[in-house]
């Protein structure tokens, strides 16, 4: 009977731990939906289904997807003329592509996440972050638009994020960095790990619900 009160007590511990950091995460998630509500409006249900699933396609938790995609979402849906639909599968790219180059150079993705934060506000001094070969110099973004011109034929704006974030992602391409983190999670203890890490944060939030 005391190894059972010792037992059942350690469980109704653990519960409780659970049942606040549930709590906790529920509270960041209301906010973070909040926050897709008012930038994407009418698509802000896109942006979510791309949350739920970026356990796998980027390594993350969908409260940890949806704080990064607002983070600069409100730029780029100005450089996409409010285009929200757009917006919303663009932003997905670039957070798949900052996880992708994070998995694959072993970079911080909080770094990374500043990077592209920074493009935002057009200022690019953490540019060489990406470990792409370009220092942190707008005149280093330039010449990153234009290696991406010349492997696509498109013309990229520096002063248009989408442009930005597009070229970008054309570069990582060719230095077959996209797509590694959805890749490393069906093949790597590593990457299975970090998959189940944020799936475990989605069942906390989830639980709370």
């Amino acid at each position: 009977v005391k190894k059972i009160g010792q037992v059942t007590a350690a469980v109704g511990t653990a519960l409780t731990a659970v049942v606040a950091t549930g709590v906790k995460s529920y509270a960041k998630l209301e906010q973070n939906i909040g926050g897709v509500e008012t930038l994407f409006g009418k698509d802000a249900e896109k942006v979510m289904k791309n949350a739920a699933k970026a356990f796998e396609t980027a390594g993350v938790s969908a409260n940890e997807y949806m704080a990064g995609v607002t983070s600069f979402s409100a730029s780029l849906l100005q450089s996409l003329g409010n285009d929200t639909s757009k917006a919303a599968d663009i932003a997905d790219m670039a957070f798949k592509d900052m996880s992708d180059n994070a998995n694959k150079f072993g970079t911080d993705m909080s770094s990374i996440q500043n990077a592209y934060q920074g493009f935002a506000k057009q200022n690019y001094t953490m540019l060489d972050n990406l470990k792409l070969g370009y220092g942190g110099t707008k005149g280093e973004m330039e010449r990153l638009l234009q290696d991406a011109e010349k492997i696509t034929g498109i013309h990229y704006d520096i002063t248009n994020l989408n442009d930005v974030y597009q070229a970008i992602h054309v570069i990582q391409g060719e230095l077959g960095i996209t797509g590694t983190t959805a890749k490393e999670a069906a093949t790597t203890i590593q990457g299975s790990t970090n998959a189940m890490k944020a799936s475990w944060a989605n069942l906390m939030k989830g639980m709370a619900d």
